[in-house]
């Protein structure tokens, strides 16, 4: 009788286990014309910033989003602090498409670090993110809460990381920019992997 007990309970243990690994956090697909990135969005770390990012897309908001902003240790020379990122969504001007600001979700509440590929919403002060991100490449903790890229140590909101693909990144990066903005914007289709 006990080891039918063991077994029922290991039985009802996998079962638990296995259904919450199927629970798998949204992939998402960008298509430029140089090539897809393919990225991770970290839903249970990150809700709201995920959620918004995907209420961009599910109500085709993003239709002409495009990267048109890239940072690199060569074009800052204003900054003390250095940072590398592409940054993409609407665009700097005020579009017809941006959705509302959204509630500031730190790295220290999301575990959620600025590593080599992290997604993460461009912001000025906390609590403005909305439709524009970027992607870091390389290490950047200087973006994380308690950082000193922004006066305020908030850092920015890291939501998901790059699978495949940074080396498009990098090329989008290494493309030509005056002042940090591309001379030629890339567009992009984005699109959430069934």
């Amino acid at each position: 009788m006990l080891c039918k007990n063991k077994i029922t309970l290991t039985i009802i243990y996998l079962c638990f286990f296995y259904s919450c690994q199927n629970k798998l956090n949204p992939m998402i697909t960008l298509t430029t014309p140089l090539g897809e990135i393919k990225a991770e969005l970290f839903s249970k770390n990150a809700p709201i910033t995920v959620n918004n990012f995907l209420s961009y897309l599910s109500q085709n908001r993003y239709d002409e989003a495009h990267f048109y902003r890239v940072v690199h240790l060569k074009n800052q020379p204003e900054n003390e602090i250095k940072i590398e990122v592409v940054q993409g969504g609407l665009g700097l001007e005020k579009h017809p498409m941006r959705l509302t600001s959204i509630k500031h979700e730190t790295t220290n509440k999301t575990g959620i670090k600025h590593k080599n590929g992290t997604l993460s919403m461009a912001r000025l002060d906390p609590g403005t993110a909305s439709s524009e991100f970027f992607i870091c490449i390389n290490d950047q903790p200087e973006l994380d809460y308690g950082g000193k890229r922004n006066p305020d140590g908030q850092g920015f909101a890291a939501f998901g990381k790059v699978t495949e693909g940074l080396d498009i990144v990098k090329i989008i990066q290494n493309k030509k920019s005056n002042n940090q903005i591309l001379n030629d914007i890339i567009p992009m289709k984005i699109s959430v992997e069934k």
